[in-house]
């Protein structure tokens, strides 16, 4: 096993592709987006199970597991900067383990 963080976005889809590319641009290799719905301080949002990922109106869960917390900490205060004034969302880092560091650049 290998040491790694994982950093945890939720945020509106409507910015999905702007996160991504600061994803990209700070190190990740990769990400994985779902649907997530929830209640927070601008309100509820509902998943539209009819509805594909796609829809601008739904919130989406980012997922990426870079090498370090160094790394994990510049992706997310380059989100918070870019997008948190605007949109809604929470960013989290949590410390993984992870059987192929190649994969992650570790």
């Amino acid at each position: 096993m290998h040491a790694a963080t994982k950093i945890v976005i939720i945020t509106e889809r409507s910015i999905l592709d702007g996160v991504a590319e600061i994803l990209e641009e700070h190190g990740a290799t990769g990400y994985t987006y779902t649907a997530a719905g929830g209640k927070g301080a601008r309100g509820k949002r509902r998943i539209d199970r009819t509805a594909q990922v796609s829809s601008l109106r739904e919130n989406v869960k980012i997922e990426a597991i870079v090498p370090d917390h160094d790394v994990a900490e510049r992706i997310t205060e380059a989100v918070v900067a870019a997008y948190f004034d605007d949109y809604s969302g929470i960013t989290y880092v949590v410390p993984v383990e992870i059987l192929r560091p190649g994969k992650f650049q570790v």
